[in-house]
Parts: structure tokens; C-alpha cells; sequence
């Protein structure tokens, strides 16, 4: 049986997600290996060449003449990638001075924040059904992150500033032509995200000169990263060109289902009671985001 559009944006942000907690778990243990912008710098490096050999190779496959793109489609990559690298910018930053739980819960708002910007700018549908559900579903986040107080000060507002650039990111990308190659998108964002940890690696003293040895390990880390990457660009690209925003918006939360089980398998960490009700409630609200009736499938016209 085919598959409806929602269920399918519903499967790419999944995957999606799963991949964005490959590259980040694999980011997290080169921590101890190299500096961030050292790695952001490398890693982005690998996937955009990837990137960029997969675009060429399937344009090749598919004789597809050199591409070519209208001014206003140019303009919308340029400004979906400052959206991109913006939002790691003001992420990281936030991540490096407040608590992570705190600006994990801050990033969580994503699905509610898009949803509502597409419903205003873009005419998408939302009802209160669908908002319910996936308010319960940030319900569900914040039982898995449990956040204090303590860290929400003005680098609380850098993760706002994160959650507002990831929204219009993904909005320039649900207005794009499905003309505009997905592998051409990504590989553009990559190499955005690249030249921000070379310019913030020399902009913080870390030159290319001062970059820590890359051990065998660290190489392989890298791999793990970049190749992930290359996944959570082009499943993110996808997912904003099927079904409607109230349903794979919700399917964002998954993240942190997806994070629990790596906790899980490469740190050895165990949720609480707390955290396996948030994640009980988490998959419960994306279940009801798909059930007939709480949202109409496909785009708007």
C-alpha cells in the first residue's frame, strides 16, 4: 500500500532526526579530541565534498544538463544557508553556556514555532487538534529533559535565537521549487556550516595552525559525523516538500527518542520514570498527528 504524503514527511523527519543524533553523538565524543570549531570545520568539509560528488554523479546518471537556477531560487539557497549557519551559531553558543537540558527543552518549541509561522505566512492548516497534539508532545520533552531554573539568562535568548533561524531555514525550504536538486541544497548548507568553524576557529585563536592532531579514532569520528550529516541535510530538505507542517513538525520530538537511545547504547545512561513517560508521550503525540482527520494530507496548492 503506498504510502499518504504526512506519512512519508512523518518517515523522513524521523530519519532525519536519527541522523542529526548520529552526527551529534559522534560530536560529542570527539569533544575530547579536538576543538568544536576544529571539528565543525572538518566535518562540514567531508560532507560538503561528498555532497557535491553525489549531486555531480547523479546529474551525470540522469543527463541532466548543467544546472541552472532562476535568480529567485539562487536567492532562497543563499538565504536558507545564513539561516542554517545562524542557527548552529547561536545553538552551540547557548550549549556551551547553559545547562543542556535547558537549551535542549528551549529547542523543542521548533514544532510548535513552525507550525504557527507556516499557518501565518504560509497558509497551512493547523486546528486546535493538531496544536494539542503537539503541545502534549513538548509536554513529553520537557518530562525527558527535566529542566531547572538555573541557566536561563541571555544565552537562553541565543536559543531562541536558534529555534527562530531553524524556522525560517525551514520555511525558505518548504517555498522552494522540487526542481531545486535536494544533494545541491544540502551540500551548500555544509559548506556554510564549514566556513563557519574555519572563520570561528580563526576568529577565536584556533587557526589551522593551532588544530589539534587528528588520531585515527578522531578520523573515524569524523567519518561517522560527516556521513550522518550528509543524511540529516537531505532528509531535512525532503521532509519540508511532503505533508503538511502540523504533522512532521511533530515528528521533530522524535530527537529526543532517538537521543535517549543513544544514551542508551554508547554512554550507558538509563532514563528515570519521568523521562520514559515523556517519551511515552512524545510517541503518542506524534501517532495523533497521523490519525485520519487531525490533519489533511499533502500541501496546500
Amino acid at each position: 500500500m503506498a504510502l499518504s504524503d504526512n506519512a512519508k514527511g512523518a518517515a523522513l523527519m524521523g530519519a532525519a532526526m536519527a541522523a542529526f543524533t548520529v552526527n551529534d553523538t559522534a560530536m560529542k565524543a570527539l569533544s575530547s579530541e579536538m576543538p568544536l570549531m576544529q571539528a565543525l570545520a572538518l566535518r562540514g568539509a567531508l560532507a560538503t565534498v561528498l555532497l557535491a560528488g553525489l549531486a555531480l554523479a547523479t546529474a551525470a546518471a540522469s543527463g541532466a544538463p548543467r544546472l541552472h537556477l532562476p535568480r529567485r531560487e539562487r536567492g532562497r539557497i543563499a538565504l536558507r544557508t545564513v539561516a542554517e549557519v545562524a542557527a548552529a551559531f547561536f545553538f552551540l553558543t547557548a550549549l556551551f553556556h547553559m545547562p543542556i537540558a535547558n537549551a535542549t527543552a528551549i529547542l523543542q518549541a521548533l514544532p510548535v514555532a513552525i507550525c504557527l509561522a507556516g499557518a501565518l505566512f504560509l497558509n497551512e492548516p493547523l486546528g486546535l487538534r493538531r496544536l494539542v497534539a503537539i503541545l502534549v508532545g513538548l509536554l513529553g520533552v520537557l518530562l525527558i529533559v527535566q529542566p531547572g531554573t538555573e541557566g536561563f539568562d541571555l544565552h537562553g535568548l541565543y536559543a531562541l535565537a536558534a529555534v527562530a533561524c531553524v524556522t525560517v531555514r525551514d520555511l525558505v525550504t518548504r517555498g522552494m521549487s522540487a526542481q531545486v536538486p535536494v544533494l545541491w541544497i544540502a551540500a551548500v548548507s555544509a559548506a556554510g556550516v564549514a566556513l563557519l568553524g574555519v572563520v570561528g576557529g580563526a576568529a577565536g585563536g584556533q587557526g589551522a595552525a593551532g588544530w589539534a592532531p587528528v588520531s585515527a579514532q578522531a578520523l573515524g569520528l569524523l567519518g561517522v559525523a560527516g556521513v550522518a550529516l550528509i543524511g540529516a541535510y537531505a532528509f531535512s530538505v525532503m521532509t519540508m516538500r511532503v505533508g503538511a507542517l502540523a504533522v512532521v513538525s511533530a515528528f521533530r520530538y522524535t530527537s529526543l527518542l532517538w537521543a535517549l537511545l543513544a544514551g542508551l547504547v554508547v554512554f550507558g545512561e538509563w532514563p528515570g520514570p519521568l523521562a520514559l513517560a515523556g517519551a511515552a508521550l512524545v510517541f503518542a503525540s506524534g501517532l495523533a498527528t497521523l490519525y485520519p482527520g487531525m490533519a489533511p494530507e499533502g500541501r496546500n496548492p
